[in-house]
């Protein structure tokens, strides 16, 4: 039986390879297939036919070990060779006896020389292992070996060839009976045949995958090549789906493992596990920066802490990157006109919402809902016109925010404003060299991250920003070079190549670490982060840039740079916060032994704790005036208030009134003038006398030194508080109503009840007109020049003018001698008198002169005779008593000082009881105001608390923080690592 079934097949075999009929071009036998030639020919001549070695095209390129077993699609058919029934019979008899050594050869000999095949395709295939994720190269270069379009033509229809084939089902179900004898020949048959019939369906439909002869192959050259930029095209599509299938498949997962993150950080915000949660690593670092920026806002200092800093030109898209990256619209938006006013550290960490909040606040805004959006846009573009000083456009002042949400990469980013090329109006004139100023404070860090934003859709020799950054990063070790707006650039840009020159790093004069080119949106500032995510992703997968190589999937959209920026900033934290811990250590000792050796007594205390400590001196000073004794404050206010209102005493209400001709007329007149004085004067002067006197004192218990425990370091702070609290301060106002009555009433009275009131009204009396004789005195003088004793002791002499006045006095005194009641005004003939009595002794003299002179002259002879009045009047108590009746000695002068002196005590103890009971305390009570105020004010508190020694404890204060949080930040680095 199987013998006769391997003549059928050997004649079928010699059918093929001679026959004609149905086929269209002769086949050798070695084109048979490898099965056939196995089992049925094993004897066939080897030296003519040997086997070549293979010549297949996976030799260089397949790393396959162990293909699988497939069977063959050919039709199984059920007829025979015809022409040859007739002597199977006879050869079945021939050859019984013989059949199990002829199974038992084919298959050991099939077997063997299948093996040895396997082994040696298997050693010919290199190692592809790395290259797993995408189809192997092999399979390309098939069709430049294989000529399919003659291929096709060569074989015969399957129909045909149905017919021609044993069937192979019955002869499988025969070998699988000698399974247990022939199985290692078996298995590597069945290797070979799945092998072979893998070749088959990796290329086109009758592919021959074997190319037995020199003469098969050399003739394989002859055929028709396909295009090797169809293939590149082909593989880069292929290459292209794949790594978008994959960026799906990790956004679907990565989506997910937010969610959960986000379900599993609400439970512990809930309190569900009852724990604690511990500050994140991003969070502890932004502390660490917000402190070093308030301890050196210069940069003066070493701080070389990283950050990743934002810089490109003015519109270049540095706000939209940092919106995709914080995914969410957080800054405010503007076309063609400048936003950026100051830089904005943005701080990005994990949470369970999406939130941002202020450093300096406690509000939240939720990032998912557009009204609190919009009200945080509004709130930062105050903060930076805020920040913005007077006469200025652009502040270094720095807006800390921190935004959190699922699944946002934790890093810290600081947005500078826009680098310009021309000062437009409106702008200060120094805008451009400040902008570059911050950002090369910013970038000179050596472990600052530089995200240069460059605007993809403008020609590349507008950019400012890359001079810059090639400047301060040279090698380009710290650079992440980003390219906006591709979109337009690929639409509008007449060569795509320079947009791959720019990403190749070889068009700008820079170098960066990494390439990057993302889209953010159509340039609508209502699009959401979720439509700008689509449409970026939309624009790449459809762009030529990536089917024609010249972006690679990695150096595309904001998620890749996201990723990109936040490893580098972490291998920059990880590579220099140790370092910068020990820096900090270095410092905090040598501040130490600055302290010790200059402040050895001393507490360290910073500006706050002296600002604490000065307040609560200058609240126990202000208290200390209320324990200022009734009449220590009387002998102040009285003493003042006749210091400010004696002249007019003197001048507008004594003089006019003793220079009438009797008692009644002086009474009238005096009457007169002090009504008029307390209805419009009088009370306004004694309020500000009142409030003189208080800020004297006040101003004495500030300033005032302590001995030993005084500390000069608050002088300035109390003089401020001192001025400010007087500003403020203000006098009850209905306090003048009440006292013009009382001082009305005060100098209404004249009755004088005993003598003691009397003498003490003569001595007011004889001390005011005695100061104002020795004024008079001075003026006269200062008129006519020094006497002759001071000339000749001093060696002095007079002007021209000093002698006509001494002329003219001498004449004038001459004049009062004559008449000792003459009245206090030269008539004109007495004037023209005077004049040619000088003039006949050469001395020329104006009449104003001599009218100038006959004032003070006349008033020294005046307050003369008042004091002599007085002496006389030291005993005219009685005759007072008795209303001067029959005595020429009248005395009303005393009586008009005893009404004044009594006004003026009355006065001054009724300001003395609103100052105790009222004012003292308002005044304090502004003091507390004040000092609130300058709390708040922290550049007050740095103008008024300054020196050496603040500093220092500042600073110190400062480093020790710094080096607390950075100690504590590495150990949970350590942690977490």
């Amino acid at each position: 039986m199987w013998r006769t079934r391997a003549a059928a097949a050997c004649v079928i075999c010699r059918s093929l390879a001679n026959s004609s009929c149905g086929i269209k071009r002769k086949s050798p036998l070695q084109n048979l297939h490898l099965v056939s030639r196995s089992i049925h020919h094993p004897y066939y001549p080897s030296s003519k036919f040997q086997r070549p070695p293979l010549r297949i095209s996976i030799q260089q390129f397949s790393s396959l070990n162990r293909l699988p077993l497939h069977k063959t699609k050919l039709l199984n058919v059920k007829h025979g060779y015809q022409s040859h029934r007739n002597f199977w019979l006879a050869r079945l008899a021939s050859r019984l006896l013989k059949v199990r050594y002829l199974i038992l050869g084919s298959a050991v000999g099939g077997g063997y020389t299948a093996k040895k095949t396997y082994d040696q395709w298997k050693d010919m295939m290199p190692d592809l292992e790395d290259y797993k994720w995408i189809v192997p190269d092999f399979i390309w270069e098939l069709d430049e070996l294989v000529d399919f379009e003659k291929l096709l033509k060569a074989l015969p229809d399957a129909d045909d060839l149905a017919k021609l084939l044993p069937d192979f089902d019955k002869i499988g179900e025969s070998l699988a009976s000698l399974k247990g004898f022939l199985s290692p020949g078996y298995n590597l048959v069945s290797e070979v045949i799945g092998a072979s019939d893998l070749l088959l369906l990796l290329g086109s439909p009758g592919e021959t995958a074997f190319r037995a002869t020199d003469q098969g192959y050399e003739s394989d050259k002859q055929f028709k090549k396909v295009s090797d930029k169809e293939k590149i095209d082909q593989l880069q599509e292929e290459l292209l789906r794949t790594q978008l299938k994959y960026q799906r498949m990790l956004e679907r997962l990565e989506k997910e493992n937010k969610e959960l993150r986000k379900l599993v950080l609400q439970r512990d915000d809930k309190g569900i596990h009852q724990r604690k949660l511990k500050k994140s690593l991003i969070d502890m670092y932004s502390e660490v920066l917000d402190i070093l920026s308030d301890y050196d806002a210069s940069y003066n200092t070493q701080d070389h802490l990283p950050r990743v800093v934002v810089v490109g030109d003015q519109s270049a898209g540095k706000t939209s990157v940092l919106e995709m990256i914080a995914q969410a619209r957080i800054f405010p938006r503007g076309s063609g006109e400048m936003m950026t006013r100051s830089p904005v550290k943005v701080t990005l960490s994990e949470g369970p919402h999406h939130v941002a909040l202020f450093k300096d606040s406690s509000r939240e805004f939720d990032l998912t809902k557009e009204e609190d959006l919009a009200a945080l846009r509004n709130e930062i573009e105050i903060r930076m016109r805020n920040s913005v000083k007077e006469g200025c456009t652009v502040s270094t002042e720095t807006i800390s925010l921190s935004v959190k949400g699922p699944g946002l990469q934790r890093m810290v980013l600081v947005d500078l404003p826009g680098v310009i090329s021309t000062v437009t109006s409106g702008m200060a004139p120094d805008t451009k060299e400040t902008i570059f100023s911050i950002s090369k404070a910013y970038m000179q860090n050596p472990n600052a991250i530089i995200l240069c934003i460059q605007d993809g859709s403008v020609d590349a020799e507008r950019s400012i920003v890359t001079d810059l950054v090639s400047q301060m990063d040279p090698q380009g070790k710290r650079t992440i070079f980003v390219l906006t707006k591709v979109d337009l650039a690929e639409k509008n840009v007449a060569s795509p190549n320079r947009i791959q020159q720019i990403i190749e790093g070889k068009l700008f004069p820079m170098k960066a670490l990494g390439y990057f080119a993302v889209v953010t949106g159509k340039g609508n500032s209502s699009e959401s982060i979720e439509s700008i995510k689509e449409y970026e992703e939309e624009f790449f997968q459809n762009s030529k840039l990536l089917k024609t190589s010249m972006l690679k999937a990695h150096q595309v959209t904001t998620k890749n740079l996201s990723l990109a920026v936040s490893d580098c900033f972490w291998k920059m934290v990880r590579e220099s916060v140790e370092q910068q811990a020990d820096a900090f250590k270095a410092t905090r000792f040598n501040l130490e032994t600055e302290w010790k050796n200059n402040y050895p007594r001393l507490r360290e205390l910073d500006r706050n704790e002296l600002f604490e400590k000065a307040k609560n001196e200058i609240l126990d000073e202000v208290i200390s005036l209320t324990q200022v004794t009734p009449k220590h404050w009387e002998e102040m206010l009285e003493k003042t208030l006749w210091e400010r209102v004696s002249t007019h005493v003197i001048e507008n209400i004594y003089l006019p009134a003793a220079q009438t001709a009797n008692s009644g007329t002086f009474n009238t007149t005096v009457d007169i003038k002090l009504k008029q004085w307390t209805d419009k004067q009088l009370p306004n002067k004694a309020v500000e006398v009142a409030w003189e006197t208080l800020q004297e004192e006040f101003s004495r218990f500030m300033t005032e030194k302590k001995g030993k425990e005084h500390d000069d370091i608050f002088d300035k702070l109390k003089q401020a508080v001192k001025e400010e609290t007087i500003k403020r301060h203000k006098w009850n106002e209905r306090a003048e109503d009440s006292l013009r009555v009382i001082q009305h009433n005060a100098l209404e009275d004249r009755s004088i009840s005993d003598k003691q009131q009397w003498d003490a009204a003569i001595h007011f009396m004889e001390e005011t007109l005695q100061s104002r004789l020795k004024d008079t005195e001075s003026v006269i003088e200062d008129m006519v020049g020094p006497n002759w004793k001071k000339r000749w002791l001093h060696w002095v002499g007079r002007t021209k003018e000093q002698n006509i006045r001494n002329e003219t006095k001498n004449e004038l005194e001459k004049l009062i001698k004559c008449n000792e009641d003459h009245p206090a005004y030269l008539a004109n003939d007495e004037v023209t008198t005077v004049r040619k009595n000088l003039e006949a002794r050469g001395v020329a003299v104006d009449p104003c002169l001599i009218k100038d002179t006959w004032h003070q002259i006349y008033r020294r002879y005046f307050l003369k005779s008042a004091l002599n009045h007085c002496n006389l009047c030291r005993r005219g108590f009685y005759y007072y008593q008795r209303h001067f009746v029959d005595s020429e000695l009248e005395c009303n002068d005393i009586v008009l000082f005893w009404r004044i002196q009594r006004m003026l005590a009355i006065t001054a103890n009724t300001l003395r009881q609103q100052l105790t009971n009222t004012e003292v305390r308002r005044l304090e009570k502004n003091v507390k105001e004040v000092l609130e105020d300058f709390a708040e004010d922290n550049e007050k508190k740095v103008m008024l608390l300054t020196g050496k020694r603040v500093q220092l404890a500042e600073d110190l204060k400062k480093v020790r923080e710094i080096q607390e949080k950075l100690e504590a930040f590495i150990e949970a680095l350590h942690q977490e690592k």
